[in-house]
């Protein structure tokens, strides 16, 4: 199978791996062949990539990292709880959180349960799914990115689990701000982009009101916009004046919102997210916490296409689990011409060649 961009997938393909909606039920069943219509439909879905078959690579898998089912299980059971605290509003002590605590512990073990058994590095993108709100997904992306990047740091099981609950509720003062704003499909006035922003410190007075949170989980809302340089909000931090577990969470929320489809935006591949994380290394993230979050993810997922700097192209059919850059490539061209028996090059090996470009079309 091959991963391509929806935008490029031309009336005849056929689909390789099931697409989900937030019913648990499939969308788009394999082995469909796609229409024009159903290809308008996964785009009008905001579905930016999806798994095509292809015969040069029938043999190519992409684990999900989680079950897909579980996966949209453990969304909704983010979301009912959103939802009920949102209606329930700004109160001190809620039940709500003291009722769904058993449910939300059980999440994150799940969650790390599958952290340590799995061989391959993570890749959300393997699971293409669809849901009516991205809060809810993100919040459990964020959480999967930041036990990943706590489990590397060998934290012990009750630090993963308040990073975790930190990480699931970072966003949690999003539900007090107006919904006009969050859904917005064009920019932002400055007005609306202030109020925005509030969500950090709404986030916090709510939480830090909360016996059934630590002021740690608290912390995780206010602090995961602060940025080392001090150039984030609300407060401006700089470097130690911002806990560990919202460094930690700012690095899978900037790499999980620039890769996942968003209304106004095309999701990034892997490797461009990882990119943009590099790029503030320097100043805004903890440059041990992105390395070890490299270590963690895929950065050129399964069945992408790419072109090496030695003018070969070929498509990625596993991976190296400790370099997760550096992919094993099955080559089907070279200098543009098709190769008649295709061969595999392991990047872990040939240090000498790179990925120069990737083609999800």
């Amino acid at each position: 199978m091959r991963l391509v961009n929806t935008h490029s997938v031309k009336p005849g393909v056929v689909i390789a791996k099931p697409i989900y909606n937030e019913q648990n039920l499939p969308l788009v069943q394999k082995g469909t062949v796609l229409t024009e219509k159903m290809i308008h439909r996964l785009i009008n879905k905001n579905i930016t990539y999806v798994y095509i078959e292809d015969e040069r690579t029938e043999d190519v898998g992409s684990e999900d990292f989680i079950d897909p089912q579980a996966r949209i299980q453990t969304i909704n059971v983010v979301k009912e709880t959103f939802m009920e605290l949102k209606e329930e509003g700004f109160v001190s002590n809620s039940y709500i959180l003291t009722n769904r605590r058993k449910q939300l512990l059980s999440v994150l073990d799940h969650i790390l349960n599958e952290i340590n058994s799995k061989k391959e590095a993570i890749s959300l993108l393997s699971t293409i799914l669809t849901t009516d709100d991205y809060t809810f997904e993100h919040s459990v992306n964020v959480a999967i990115y930041s036990l990943a990047i706590g489990t590397k740091f060998n934290l012990s099981k009750k630090e993963l689990i308040e990073l975790g609950m930190g990480a699931l509720f970072h966003d949690i003062g999003k539900v007090f701000i107006d919904k006009n704003i969050l859904q917005k499909t064009s920019a932002l006035t400055e007005d609306e982009f202030n109020t925005m922003k509030t969500h950090t410190t709404l986030g916090y007075d709510y939480l830090r009101k909360q016996h059934s949170m630590s002021s740690l989980i608290a912390h995780c809302a206010y602090q995961h916009h602060e940025r080392l340089n001090g150039t984030g909000y609300p407060r401006g931090l700089i470097r130690n004046e911002i806990h560990p577990y919202g460094k930690i969470i700012a690095i899978a929320d900037v790499y999980d919102a620039v890769t996942s489809n968003r209304i106004y935006r095309k999701a990034m591949l892997p490797h461009e997210g990882l990119e943009i994380l590099y790029g503030g290394a320097i100043g805004e993230f903890e440059k041990s916490y992105v390395e070890a979050f490299k270590k963690s993810v895929v950065a050129y997922p399964n069945g992408l296409t790419v072109e090496l700097s030695d003018k070969r192209t070929g498509v990625v059919i596993r991976q190296n689990k400790q370099i997760c850059d550096r992919p094993i490539i099955r080559i089907i061209k070279e200098h543009g011409e098709t190769v008649h028996r295709p061969y595999e090059v392991d990047l872990s090996k040939n240090l000498q060649v790179m990925i120069q470009s990737c083609h999800a079309e």
